[in-house]
Parts: C-alpha cells; sequence; structure tokens
C-alpha cells in the first residue's frame, strides 16, 4: 500500500475537499485515515501557499541579481551554539 499525504477542509456537510487532485490511477478504492487536530495544536503561524510562493519568488529574484550572502558568513557565530 502506499500513503501519500495532502491537506482537505471538512464541509457543512461532512465531505472532504482536497487542497489539490491526486495524481494515481483514477477509479480506485482508497483507504482514509482523517487526522484532525486538537485546537491547541493549529498553528496560526503556518503560512498559507501564496505566501510561501510569494517567498520563494522573492528569494529566487534575490538569487539572481546576486542579493546573495557567502554560505561561509552564514555559519558565523554559530560554531558554539
Amino acid at each position: 500500500m502506499k500513503a501519500i499525504k495532502v491537506m482537505a477542509t471538512i464541509n457543512e456537510q461532512g465531505q472532504i475537499t482536497l487542497d489539490r487532485p491526486l495524481m494515481t490511477e483514477k477509479n480506485s478504492r482508497v483507504e482514509l485515515i482523517v487526522l484532525i487536530p486538537e485546537a491547541g495544536e493549529i498553528n496560526e503561524d503556518d503560512k498559507n501557499k501564496e505566501e510561501i510562493i510569494a517567498d520563494l519568488r522573492q528569494a529566487w529574484h534575490e538569487a539572481m541579481t546576486g542579493q546573495t550572502i557567502p554560505v561561509a558568513q552564514l555559519w558565523e557565530g554559530l560554531e558554539d551554539v
């Protein structure tokens, strides 16, 4: 059995809508395990997809325009941590 992790939403009728389509064999039966986080487990600081894409685009722009920091400089001061 193969496992695929995907986020989904449960609507008012109790039906599940996946955030993205599953890229697998169509018209096949699946076994579904639903993990529902407890109220204290939900992290409101998690970034949504749009924020992640915006951050990635900014990082790509900085890399392509030479706005980078050498890796050796990133490690400075971390040796003792």
